[in-house]
């Protein structure tokens, strides 16, 4: 049995040509970058803090829904083990 999960990142791209992404199933979970590759290495740590402090309180690690609500905005599927 796994334990993956998969989250929904939305990608939103800054006025001045950045980048910074926000996990719909992990309120205030949020990374930044100034390229697609460093907003995904940044989102992808953040995601994996968010998760290890949400263990160490003992709370639930919540699912993936996969769902972005806006088709203005990228969508990626973060998966991690």
């Amino acid at each position: 049995m796994t334990n993956e999960r998969a989250y929904t990142v939305l990608v939103h791209e800054d006025t001045d040509g950045s980048y910074w992404a926000e996990v719909e199933e992990l309120p205030g979970c949020f990374g930044s970058g100034l390229t697609l590759v460093d907003v995904e290495t940044d989102i992808k740590q953040a995601i994996e803090v968010y998760i290890e402090a949400l263990k160490e309180l003992g709370q639930d690690i919540p699912e993936g829904s996969l769902q972005a609500p806006d088709d203005n905005v990228r969508q990626w599927a973060i998966r991690l083990a």
